[in-house]
């Protein structure tokens, strides 16, 4: 039997960073337990803010879990660290873009986003939050992870999405190949042109950005 987290997180996992519903390469969102070890460093410094080691365990605890969950194994647990940690480089990245930008999620969107994970669940409000208090959770901070998954989502959107077209002849050629309708080739054509944009885009905000990498 699943545990509620177990159901919990996989909901919240539905706000998959990207365009139109595609899966950010290699992401993997998690919620902050709300108690903390005691001990902390800084693991990594992007631009003038810092990732601290507390927060990486806190990921790599919840990318096991979810692999664990789907019957896939991990890879070692360096390497892992070192992935879930270049993860969260490049997101710190496009946060600070994010805030610069002045880009912002306001309660109302942020309140929808929260309830309709909760209805996923079957679950009302109350319930959800009853669920993560017996997980460990708080509903405050789920809320804030929520918040800022939106806002990622939100900032790559308006970056990507303008570098990206599609011709005629594409939405033609896919048509062909995949016997799909014009709307559903062109909506598919889009989202493979978007992701493949999506990971230029990240490469190059990473190489621009000053990032000391202290794992390594």
């Amino acid at each position: 039997m699943r545990s509620r987290r177990t159901t919990v997180l996989g909901a919240c996992l539905a706000l998959a960073l990207g365009l139109g519903g595609l899966p950010l390469v290699a992401q993997a969102q998690s919620f902050q337990a709300m108690d903390r070890q005691p001990l902390d460093r800084i693991v990594a410094v992007v631009n003038e803010s810092a990732i601290m080691q507390n927060d990486l365990a806190e990921r790599v605890t919840q990318a096991r879990s979810q692999l664990a969950g789907r019957g896939i194994e991990a890879p070692p647990l360096s390497v892992l660290r070192e992935q879930i940690l270049d993860q969260m480089i490049v997101e710190e990245i496009q946060l600070q873009m994010a805030r610069d930008a002045g880009l912002s999620i306001d309660d109302t969107e942020l309140n929808a986003q929260v309830r309709a994970i909760a209805e996923s669940n079957a679950m009302t409000l109350e319930q959800f939050a009853d669920a993560l208090e017996a997980d460990g959770l708080s509903l405050a901070v789920v809320r804030e992870e929520v918040r800022r998954e939106m806002l990622l989502r939100e900032f790559q959107q308006r970056r990507v999405a303008n570098r990206v077209s599609v011709s005629d002849r594409e939405v033609e050629q896919f048509m062909e190949q995949q016997g799909a309708s014009r709307e559903q080739a062109r909506q598919a054509v889009f989202q493979r042109k978007a992701n493949q944009e999506l990971e230029v885009w990240l490469q190059e905000i990473r190489s621009q950005a000053f990032v000391d990498n202290r794992l390594r």
